[in-house]
């Protein structure tokens, strides 16, 4: 097994107009006390100042690398976040890591973050997809939490042993890949998780789901999410009820649950292989009758069985 000193790491961002965001993620990355070895930013069409920023960081530091794709006239959310991913994996052999991080361009990351993520997979050998906990700046200055549960790593930054990621057969080109491939990675015997600690806090930059239209469309669309990779319509109503306390106050559950119906009168398509739903609403099932906690230890128990 690697130590901390020789794990090799690479980071992949694509980004998309972050002109305003990517010149901090770029320095909290730089500031690491254990910086990539390799970093991709890969530039999605941008029509704003970000590439001179990106190209202006590749100059300074020899482990960034820029990626250009052309600009396809707008921000798509999901399928064309993991196709720009996916372009700056392709620039790489991904046998020359031990571990790949999707890292978007609009955080903040405390400075031992890397160092950290490297010692939880190190300690624990079934664990193969991890994040810390994505804080809110609010205009004010003062943090708030963006809540999601432990069982999976966060979209906007999910840090992967290199073996798990392959085994899962990486992210899906579709809106909801961030919540699926948590679920795959139960599916397969890895454990998924995330953790609210003070060296794993992530400042985000902007309001989770608002960097394509309008709050109230995100929020439809995270319900849609929800019907795709196949979750039940009891489990969403309890999303639904968990939901309505954070911001944006009820209309953000609203938006959920008004998503998710939509997508299920319209018998929209859904996520299909083979396990995957019964994994799912499984996972879902025990979350609720039992509570999360439970679920998580419960899967953890099974995926520590096979290591």
């Amino acid at each position: 097994m690697s130590t901390q000193q020789d794990a090799r790491y690479v980071v992949i961002t694509p980004c998309r107009n972050e002109e305003s965001h990517i010149g901090e993620t770029i320095r909290t990355v730089v500031e690491q006390s254990l910086p990539p070895s390799l970093w991709i930013i890969v530039d999605d069409g941008s029509t704003d100042g970000t590439l001179e920023i990106l190209q202006e960081a590749a100059r300074e530091h020899d482990f960034i690398r820029v990626v250009q794709r052309s600009d396809r006239g707008h921000r798509s959310v999901g399928s064309g976040v993991v196709k720009a991913f996916y372009a700056g994996l392709e620039d790489i052999d991904l046998e020359d890591f031990s571990y790949l991080c999707k890292l978007d361009g609009d955080l903040e990351l405390p400075p031992l973050y890397f160092e950290r993520m490297i010692a939880e997979m190190e300690s624990n050998p079934r664990l193969g997809n991890f994040s810390g906990k994505v804080y809110l700046r609010l205009p004010n200055g003062r943090l708030v939490y963006e809540r999601m549960g432990d069982e999976n790593a966060i979209g906007a930054a999910k840090f992967y042993r290199r073996q798990c990621f392959q085994e899962i057969d990486g992210f899906v080109p579709h809106p909801g890949w961030d919540g699926i491939d948590g679920h795959m990675c139960r599916m397969r015997g890895w454990i998924a998780r995330s953790r609210n600690e003070a060296d794993l806090r992530i400042v985000h930059r902007r309001l989770m789901g608002s960097s394509a239209g309008s709050i109230w469309a995100g929020r439809k669309r995270w319900g849609a999410l929800k019907w795709f990779q196949g979750s039940t319509l009891y489990y969403v109503l309890g999303v639904f009820v968990y939901r309505l306390v954070e911001r944006p106050f009820v209309v953000g559950a609203l938006g959920i649950l008004v998503g998710y119906l939509g997508a299920m009168l319209r018998r929209d398509p859904q996520f299909e292989v083979p396990g995957f739903r019964k994994t799912l609403r499984d996972f879902e099932r025990r979350s609720l009758f039992q509570g999360k906690d439970a679920a998580i230890r419960s899967f953890e128990s099974q995926a520590d069985e096979r290591s």
